[in-house]
């Protein structure tokens, strides 16, 4: 394989993935800000809810506008680099470790959602005894219950599907064709002064550049099923209620990577005696 070539794509590689993190880190000051108005206006709600829908459905959508110019970037990004996006650099160790396909399980949102509602339940069980509304997630009706239900068993369904997709692709990392590659290629280096052919480079990198592109449907799938969760979840919700679920999703997000990120500084500095070692993942990783 040419050389020159290979180098060109290392470097696209980099520059791709660079271009991402700092795309992300302006989509979290976004996020904080669309965080900030979103607490505002949960605070000027009224009891009429027609009221509500009119002031806070233009700030959900414009929520949701920024959830999908993200996976749109991300779409993007990851055509040109699906490994990357896979293995993230802008991420923690601590958020590394939860991450499912490139991101986060899209049922993790019905756990947060269930988590919010017992949370505003508990807080407002008094109003709701004396048969005041609260009108917030812990005010769900039976049928909005029953809708999340059937959402989230279907999401379940889809999300193993991904799961045992992802596992195949997994597994193609041992088919015979890489087995008999990896042997060919391990003869070649054990004679000494003889170079890999360019032949054997080629078939390396087709191989490795057809799993990289069933490693794309996967993300392209599982980040589909993120966004479309998300938007489900909030069809089903009232305003003010989604206006409170995206709340806790953007302080759950914020704040386990602000911990995370604190917790792989501290390791950096505490490793031989402060002096940190940043690996090739352009972080503050040890």
């Amino acid at each position: 394989m040419d050389q020159h070539l290979m180098s060109n794509n290392s470097r696209n590689a980099v520059q791709n993935r660079e271009t991402f993190h700092k795309f992300f880190e302006s989509w979290l000051v976004e996020q904080n800000q669309d965080l900030d108005q979103l607490v505002r206006a949960s605070k000027e709600v009224n009891g009429i809810e027609e009221n509500n829908r009119i002031m806070l459905s233009p700030i959900i959508q414009r929520v949701i506008q920024h959830y999908e110019n993200y996976y749109k970037e991300k779409s993007r990004s990851a055509k040109e680099d699906v490994l990357g996006m896979l293995n993230p650099t802008w991420r923690s160790n601590l958020e590394d470790a939860f991450l499912w396909i490139g991101g986060w399980r899209p049922s993790m949102a019905f756990h947060l959602l269930y988590s919010k509602s017992g949370l505003q339940l508990e807080a407002g069980f008094h109003d709701l005894f004396r048969g005041i509304s609260t009108g917030d997630l812990g005010d769900l009706s039976g049928i909005q219950l029953g809708k999340i239900d059937e959402l989230q068993n279907k999401t379940l369904k889809e999300e193993k599907k991904l799961s045992e997709r992802l596992a195949k692709v997994q597994e193609t990392m041992a088919d015979t064709s890489m087995v008999e590659l990896s042997h060919v290629v391990s003869e070649i280096l054990r004679e000494e002064g003889r170079q890999v052919e360019e032949t054997e480079e080629e078939k390396v990198k087709n191989n490795i550049a057809k799993k990289e592109e069933n490693l794309l449907e996967v993300l392209k799938k599982a980040d589909d099923l993120r966004l479309r969760t998300l938007k489900e979840i909030l069809g089903i919700l009232k305003p003010i209620q989604a206006v409170h679920f995206l709340i806790a999703a953007a302080e759950l997000h914020l704040r386990i990577h602000d911990w995370g990120m604190k917790k792989d500084i501290a390791a950096v500095n505490s490793h031989n005696h402060g002096h940190g070692v940043a690996n090739n993942r352009g972080g503050v990783r040890i």
